[in-house]
């Protein structure tokens, strides 16, 4: 496994909620320099900084001299959130002989992949004097899939129903999953008042293929861009402009959120740091007008099982480079002058684009980009690493992309493009 590809597998490994990567996102960068902001506090102009909201996390850093005049803001936008099963906020039941626990769909997860393979919970529980506490369990659970024996039809025409067919299994006999949970926080039951735990794979992150081409994981939609846009931070050095990783909660259900992309969170901190450095409106909305957004998100190889739902003049592979992603009704926010900007960047590290856009006849996914560049107005394109099995519990992409995001995020953050 490369250096970088390993990093990645750590990261994920760090980060088994949306709660857990901002953790990771924040432990890195303080690792590296940045102090955290408190948002219930007075702003400060530090030259790298970072404050955190519930399941998300915005992180800045300055050159040495901003001018009001000339300065922007270079954004990278990600999403820290993976589509799968949230707890039920009264979720132990019992059935037949087996304990189950209650579990709400997030999302829109591919929901076969998570039949018979091993998981756990992660995130957060809330104790009795408010104060949060990120919990991550073993791999607990498992939602078993009926045998063919008991239905002939089950590999013709599997149908899950969401409620029925997907509680999983924990134990035999009664058991109370959130006081497992809490105790295994080291946490008294009794103290619990409130909840957000989400299932958690287990299976480590690994490198596979006969020549060690691909690195199948969880959560690679969207954390392997978290990590990208968090490793080109660290090691940004801004030339004029004020570099920013905004790693939203809440893409997976529509980002409608005080954590989420159509939130106001980044509108927020912009306007925040603007005013720390003595900014009126006017300078402020200047320096908008002059910024680029990078949203970045995983988006689709081409599947060779499936060849016939992409479009058949745009089959971008695993390995190729990062997406450009573009669709016509703005479910992407890439426009001619926008893809220029990408372009540029990618050449100005050697690393290979792909176009991508979807088949007439498919659904167009989304992003954080539409929100985030109708919520503050600036320029903005959509881009990402292609992955096979996308919205599965384990996803599968090509062991350089990654890296090779990371180095276009860089170059973004460097000027490169200008």
């Amino acid at each position: 496994m490369s250096t970088y590809a390993a990093d990645l597998a750590a990261f994920v490994t760090d980060s088994p909620s949306s709660y857990h990567a901002a953790a990771t996102v924040a432990r890195r960068l303080r690792e590296a320099g940045f102090t955290e902001q408190d948002e219930a506090r007075e702003w400060e102009a530090g030259p790298a900084r970072y404050a955190i909201r519930d399941g998300a996390i915005i992180a800045w850093r300055m050159p040495a001299d901003v001018s009001p005049d000339t300065a922007a803001f270079r954004i990278v936008g990600a999403h820290t959130d993976s589509p799968g099963f949230k707890l039920k906020p009264s979720p132990s039941t019992y059935a037949q002989g087996f304990a189950q626990a209650g579990m709400e769909v997030y999302g829109g997860p591919l929901l076969n992949s998570w039949l018979d393979r091993e998981f756990g919970l992660a995130g957060r529980l809330v104790t009795r004097d408010g104060q949060v506490h990120l919990v991550s369990t073993p791999a607990w659970l498992r939602i078993p899939q009926v045998a063919p024996h008991l239905d002939r039809s089950v590999n013709d025409s599997l149908h899950l129903d969401r409620q029925q067919h997907l509680m999983p299994l924990l134990a035999n006999g009664p058991v109370d999953i959130l006081a497992a949970v809490a105790e295994s926080a080291g946490l008294s039951p009794e103290d619990l008042d409130g909840h957000d735990l989400f299932a958690a794979v287990s299976e480590a992150p690994a490198v596979i293929g006969v020549r060690g081409d691909f690195l199948a994981s969880g959560r690679l939609d969207n954390l392997s861009s978290v990590h990208a846009g968090t490793a080109a931070l660290v090691s940004a050095r801004p030339v004029h402009d004020i570099a920013v990783l905004a790693c939203f909660d809440h893409e997976e259900i529509g980002s409608t959120s005080r954590s989420g992309a159509a939130g106001p969170f980044l509108p927020t901190v912009l306007r925040r740091i603007a005013a720390s450095l003595g900014w009126g409106l006017d300078a402020f909305e200047a320096a908008l007008a002059r910024s680029f957004v990078v949203s970045a998100d995983a988006g689709h190889s081409v599947h060779p099982n499936y060849p016939q739902l992409h479009d058949p003049d745009h089959r971008p592979v695993l390995g190729g480079g990062p997406l450009l992603k573009v669709n016509a009704n703005q479910r992407y926010t890439t426009e001619g002058p926008s893809a220029s900007r990408w372009q540029r960047l990618c050449r100005s590290v050697d690393v290979p684009t792909q176009p991508f856009v979807s088949n007439n006849a498919v659904p167009c996914g989304s992003t954080i980009g539409p929100f985030v560049a109708a919520g503050i107005g600036v320029a903005s394109v959509d881009v990402g690493i292609p992955l096979l099995s996308m919205h599965s519990a384990r996803e599968l992409c090509d062991v350089e992309d990654p890296r090779r995001l990371a180095e276009v995020l860089g170059a973004h953050y460097a000027a490169a493009d200008d």
